[in-house]
């Protein structure tokens, strides 16, 4: 029986080098022979360096990427590489303080980039002929930018922890210059299969190279994808997230840190609910191999060692019905689109609409419908907005679509089956003069979701907090993990 553990590491937390060491590698300082091996780590890029690499997650803001996917001049996306290079250096220079070991960082990620940057202007090139589209590569472009990133991290930290006189070992799965085209388990398996994990420490990179494409498939997200994966296919006892926060009861920045709690425990359906709110922690497809092979997760914060984290289960249920988490999302848009000629005829409405948000790549936070209405409330930005409403006007012109800017604000719980629940949350919106668009609540009653004005999106998450969370003394957990 396996009794590794599969550890990731956020960027932020990445980011600070003395706190992954003595909080996380080293578990508070106290290096032991028995404690140290026996895990795997899966690292992220520094802070910031994905989006400098891409583009900017929130903001939108370009980086090498969307510039060179977008730019007429050669000059835009190679300025961003060269700026690129200096951050990444930067980075090097206040983790390494010997000239020697200085320069063999910079020189790694420096021939990384040179290779990345000669691929681009080839590429460019060749697409000015007629013959040659660059839509067609832009999937694979963005596939080898990113993998910069967790290769940059995953190899300063070997270099790092064999100063500290740790066996670390590079797990690089990047695939770069490796030529094969293989899948995400055949990759783990084959970087995996010489690891000893009684006396090594791998660090794996958190982007893998796959023949079909992690990007393509799981964005941003990849990087769980490749942690969820190391942890099925290596027999992992557990799986730990380490991020710079707890998986709390609401987001401290909204509620005060003295109100917001540690959740202790929840389920993957809970995981799933925080997921299509934009507030993962876990990606739903990375879950799901946890879940099926009965791996546990938990969700650690970096800077609190001591405290055990949340616990993520699948068969987990609070013992009394409660409230475990406030969460929410801005920036949606409700896309409400009435016709007369609907009643009765929804399924074929329905279908048609969810093809256009399709195709477009919308991100459905939730929906609602009556007799002659259907509502999409999406994730995405006003641009993809405007072409979806547009080919839904195309496809039905009597149709009146409505767009408007809302907050979708939710009370999820592993059960919340209790009477009177969704009365004291509407209550308690009602007391803070907040005005409520729409309400719902599925028969599972793991969620309740409240549709509402924008601006009133700070307000209603505290005010719920307040009434489902902080009247219950939930100590430093509201269960314990």
């Amino acid at each position: 029986m396996k009794t590794h553990t599969v550890e990731k590491i956020g960027g932020t937390s990445m980011s600070d080098y003395r706190a992954v060491r003595d909080n996380i590698i080293l578990k508070n300082g106290k290096a032991k022979a028995e404690g140290l091996y026996q895990r795997v780590f899966v690292v992220s890029a520094y802070g910031g360096i994905t989006d400098m690499l891409l583009e900017h997650k929130k903001s939108g803001r370009p980086g090498v990427f969307a510039l060179f996917a977008g730019a007429d001049d050669e000059r835009e996306w190679s300025d961003a590489v060269a700026g690129l290079r200096a951050r990444m250096e930067e980075i090097n220079a206040t983790l390494f303080h010997d000239d020697v070991t200085l320069a063999k960082a910079n020189g790694f990620i420096g021939e990384r980039l040179d290779d990345a940057a000669n691929c681009l202007g080839d590429l460019e090139r060749v697409c000015q002929h007629g013959h040659f589209a660059l839509e067609g590569h832009l999937d694979v472009v963005s596939e080898m930018l990113a993998s910069l990133g967790e290769a940059h991290s995953a190899w300063n930290t070997v270099q790092l922890l064999k100063q500290e006189g740790i066996n670390a070992r590079f797990i690089d799965l990047t695939g770069w210059r490796d030529g094969e085209h293989m899948t995400l388990d055949e990759r783990i398996e084959r970087a995996f299969a010489d690891v000893d994990f009684d006396s090594e420490l791998p660090i794996a990179t958190g982007y893998a190279h796959t023949a079909d494409g992690l990007m393509k498939t799981f964005a941003r997200g990849y990087s769980e994808m490749t942690f969820s994966r190391i942890a099925v296919k290596t027999g992992a006892s557990e799986a730990i997230i380490h991020k710079e926060y707890h998986l709390s009861s609401a987001d401290p920045r909204l509620v005060g840190e003295e109100q917001a709690v540690p959740i202790g425990r929840t389920n993957y359906d809970v995981a799933d609910q925080l997921a299509n709110l934009g507030m993962e922690a876990i990606h739903p497809r990375a879950a799901k191999g946890l879940r099926q092979q009965e791996i546990p997760l938990r969700v650690m914060n970096t800077f609190e060692p001591e405290h055990r984290g949340t616990l993520v289960t699948g068969d987990y249920v609070s013992d009394t019905p409660q409230v475990e988490i406030i969460a929410g999302r801005k920036n949606i848009y409700a896309v409400e689109c009435f016709d007369q000629d609907m009643m009765g005829s929804m399924t074929s409405y329905d279908r048609a609409i969810n093809e256009i948000i399709a195709r477009f790549k919308g991100s459905v936070v939730t929906k609602d419908t009556n007799a002659n209405t259907i509502t999409h409330y999406l994730g995405n930005n006003l641009k993809t907005v405007k072409r979806i409403k547009k080919a839904i006007g195309e496809l039905f012109p009597d149709c009146d679509i409505q767009v408007r800017k809302v907050a979708v604000v939710s009370a999820i719980g592993s059960d919340m089956k209790i009477s009177g629940m969704l009365s004291r949350a509407v209550s308690a919106l009602a007391n803070s003069t907040i005005s409520i668009l729409a309400v719902h609540q599925s028969m599972r009653q793991v969620d309740m979701q409240f549709v509402i004005d924008e601006s009133d999106y700070e307000s209603a998450v505290k005010s719920l907090h307040a009434a489902l969370v902080e009247v219950h003394e939930h100590g430093d957990a509201i269960c314990a993990a």
